[in-house]
């Protein structure tokens, strides 16, 4: 059996650091030297002697053209190069989604994160981490809060000098940013600066930002519960109001990795509280109205949730195609013919529907599905206290029905 294994395993990814070839261990040299195919990067592929005379393959872009020659020659010895830890924002992360596990082995060297760590005296376990490698940097807008310490990889050398725009923008402009640059190599270097006064240059491709976030005043968007300040959005007015949307995200339930579906989404506030709930949520927000689908991919940059999927259409003819969700919210719309059939069958057994209405004609709809399928029916009523001449009065906001069932398990 352990024969077997041993030649089922037709592919290696092994982290390489900036000391080369010289840092591999003895299992990753061996894999190195019995490989007839290997893929990397030009600076990866650079470290081999210029007499080897074996099979390079360079990453391509798109890369899964590259992952496709990868799987063309299964049963080929082939190793693939890497930086650091394959499996920490690695290529190792993207090959083991498509290939079984039983036919690789993986060695991995430290991480970015990990020598970042060793150099600045920082416990790994108390960083928020994070690559803006291929990946908008407005994701950095949602691991700001005061005195988090960040690790961010860098996509290139001009990636330093946008996350410092993006600390003064979210006023964080006091923040402590530490660029460290060929870590484990002998071109290290560190560059220190304040964001406000951040004008460095001159910097390597291959490097890590360490940040310390410290905020020039009081935190509005900080917190990963739900209910961020209305304040904000940027809205037409088709906003679920914060104490509703608290309500609405704490019944919706989202657990890491699940999709959301936000149909007639306004101005995304329910997705987007839903991905900041966890890095590893995703969510789909249908909407069609031109200036609302503007405000969604605005405010999801601005709350760092740029991966956040719109998609601009009708439903329930826009929810063609979609990958079926885990939880479904209907914000409004309740009305339109098919629609809560739709979004019932798409639906993943065990998921949730929620659904808001504050209309009359929406709420007899979601009482004939309540004598339907059941769940649970609430109404919302929110006062504030606001001025009557010289005294305080309460003013109720519009009362909402809210809609919860689950689908029953298969």
């Amino acid at each position: 059996m352990a024969d077997r294994n041993c030649q089922s395993k037709w592919l290696s990814i092994i982290g390489i650091g900036e000391d080369g070839l010289e840092g591999l261990s003895s299992v990753g040299r061996s894999l190195l030297s019995l490989a007839s195919v290997i893929v990397g990067g030009e600076r990866h592929l650079a470290m081999l002697p210029s007499e080897d005379q074996r099979q390079k393959l360079l990453w391509t872009s798109p890369i899964q053209d590259s992952v496709n020659e990868i799987i063309r020659r299964r049963g080929q010895s082939v190793c693939v190069l890497a930086s650091g830890d394959p499996m920490c924002y690695g290529i190792g992360v993207t090959l083991t989604r498509q290939i079984p596990l039983e036919e690789m082995t993986i060695i991995p060297s430290p991480s970015a994160f990990s020598l970042a760590c060793s150099r600045l005296g920082w416990p790994l376990s108390e960083v928020e981490t994070l690559s803006l490698c291929g990946r908008p940097p407005a994701w950095l807008n949602g691991v700001l809060y005061p005195g988090a310490k960040l690790l961010v990889l860098s996509a290139d050398a001009q990636t330093p000098a946008i996350a410092a725009r993006l600390l003064r923008e979210g006023g964080f402009g006091e923040s402590r940013i530490t660029v460290l640059e060929h870590l484990g190599g002998t071109l290290e270097r560190h560059i220190e600066g304040i964001a406000n006064d951040w004008q460095f240059t001159y910097l390597a491709d291959l490097n890590v930002i360490a940040i310390s976030c410290i905020s020039s005043h009081p935190p509005t968007l900080a917190p990963r519960l739900p209910g961020l300040p209305d304040s904000a959005y940027h809205h037409d007015g088709q906003l679920t109001k914060r104490e509703v949307r608290a309500i609405t995200l704490s019944t919706l339930a989202p657990l890491p990795g699940q999709l959301l579906w936000d149909v007639g989404a306004g101005c995304g506030s329910i997705a987007i509280e839903w991905l900041r709930s966890d890095r590893r949520c995703q969510a789909i927000a249908i909407e069609h109205h031109p200036t609302r689908l503007q405000y969604i991919a605005d405010n999801a940059a601005a709350l760092g949730t740029p991966h956040l999927q719109i998609v601009a259409g009708i439903a329930p003819s826009a929810l063609e195609d979609l990958p079926q969700p885990d939880a479904i919210f209907i914000g409004g719309g309740i009305t339109t013919p098919h629609l809560l059939e739709t979004c019932w069958l798409a639906l993943r057994p065990g998921g949730r529907l929620v659904a808001n209405t504050v209309t009359i004609e929406s709420e007899l709809v979601l009482l004939q599905w309540h004598s339907k399928l059941g769940g649970e029916l609430l109404r919302i009523g929110i006062e504030k206290a606001e001025p009557v001449g010289k005294f305080l009065g309460w003013k109720a906001m519009a009362p909402v029905t809210q809609w919860t069932v689950q689908k029953p398990r298969l």
